[in-house]
This record gives C-alpha cells, structure tokens and sequence, in this order.
C-alpha cells in the first residue's frame, strides 16, 4: 500500500444502515458524499439505524 492510498482512505467514511445487528446497506466515500448518502438512508430508512463512521487505512472497502 502507497502512502498516496493510506492518506486517501484516512479521509473516506463508511456509512452503513442496520437492521438489528444486520448490515442491510453499506456505502464507503469521500466525507462530502457520505454525509449526504447518510442523510438520504436516514429519511429513507426511518426507524433504523444508520452509522457514519471514519474508515481507518487498514479497513476493508466491500
């Protein structure tokens, strides 16, 4: 891993919405996109939980 792709995935956050403790809807993007890709599952999925959370450099991407 380059230090060119270790800075670019220290600024990308993962958005994921849950059902229970199930994963129904993951999305990884630049902080702009997933906020906005938040918001839009948070008024789609009303009653469940939706988490944006930093995606550190080791983390996956699926």
């Amino acid at each position: 891993m380059t230090i060119a792709e270790i800075t670019s995935r220290q600024h990308r956050r993962r958005v994921r919405v849950w059902f229970g403790e199930h994963v129904i809807a993951q999305y990884v993007a630049e902080a702009p996109l997933a906020a906005r890709y938040e918001q839009a599952m948070r008024r789609r999925f009303a009653g469940l939980k939706v988490t944006n959370d930093l995606l550190g450099p080791l983390d996956a991407t699926d």
